[in-house]
């Protein structure tokens, strides 16, 4: 029986002694789309950072299996290069290297390569940026430097693009974006999906607007660092007009 792609048992984690993850169990399966919404403070984006191995967030209880090998003490940089991608929230800036260089040095990582050669680079890049409609004069930009919300995060796509990672997260990729500007970005998702059918995700979102864009398989409701509810997409639609007070656990 083959492993899930991947799959949280019973993960509790905690940051500067404060518990947030709290026993969470996830099972993604290749090609899956998983949504986690949920209230401010539930704990979404410390669970996004934890599977990506993040050092301010200690899992204190459980295991992060990558298609059934525990990576739970593995560092950032070995989940990057065994396929584990994760789009920021804010993506940093760095000034002086471009888009080019940064994703020349993390496509070697990801291969086990010392380095690749510029034109193999730019062969991809190119062809990436037409299928994602880029300039192709974006690819001399400093990374992420005077970009607009939208750039940055046609940035981190069309890195997931290139680093065929075997599970994207997408830590509220569609936060501080305009609508024009998410369906650009959704769709730029939906383009490296199509190319790679066999990858999973998992879309950290509070907005119904972007998982009407990618239509997930499942959608789970992350309340108080425990997953409280699981359900198909319809279960987006039901938070977009009720909430999530129904999920809450009642107190006496």
């Amino acid at each position: 029986m083959t492993a899930p792609l991947l799959e949280l048992i019973n993960v509790h984690a905690s940051a500067d002694g404060n518990a947030i993850l709290k026993g969470v169990n996830l099972v993604i399966n290749e090609g899956d789309v998983h949504a986690l919404m949920g209230p401010n403070g539930a704990g979404k984006s410390t669970l996004a950072n934890v599977i990506m191995g993040h050092p301010g967030y200690v899992v204190t209880e459980g295991s992060i299996l990558l298609k059934g090998d525990d990576i739970s003490s593995w560092t950032p940089d070995e989940r990057a290069r065994a396929g584990i991608f994760l789009a920021f929230q804010y993506p940093e800036s760095i000034s002086g290297v471009s888009v080019v260089q940064f994703l020349r040095q993390a496509i070697a990582a990801r291969k086990g390569l010392e380095e690749l050669s510029v034109l193999e680079v730019r062969l991809d890049l190119i062809e990436w940026m037409d299928r994602l409609g880029m300039d192709p004069a974006f690819a001399e930009r400093h990374l992420n430097e005077g970009f607009s919300g939208g750039e940055r995060k046609r940035n981190e796509v069309l890195q997931m693009a290139l680093l065929d990672p075997e599970i994207a997260v997408l830590d509220e990729t569609d936060s501080g974006l305009d609508i024009d500007a998410l369906r650009v970005v959704a769709r730029g998702v939906r383009t490296v999906r199509e190319s790679r059918p066999q990858m999973g995700a998992i879309v950290v979102t509070h907005y119904v607007k972007l998982l009407d864009e990618l239509s997930p398989d499942h959608v789970h409701v992350l309340v108080d660092g425990v997953v409280v509810h699981s359900g198909g997409a319809e279960l987006a639609e039901v938070i977009e007009t009720q909430g999530y007070d129904q999920f809450r656990p009642v107190t006496a």
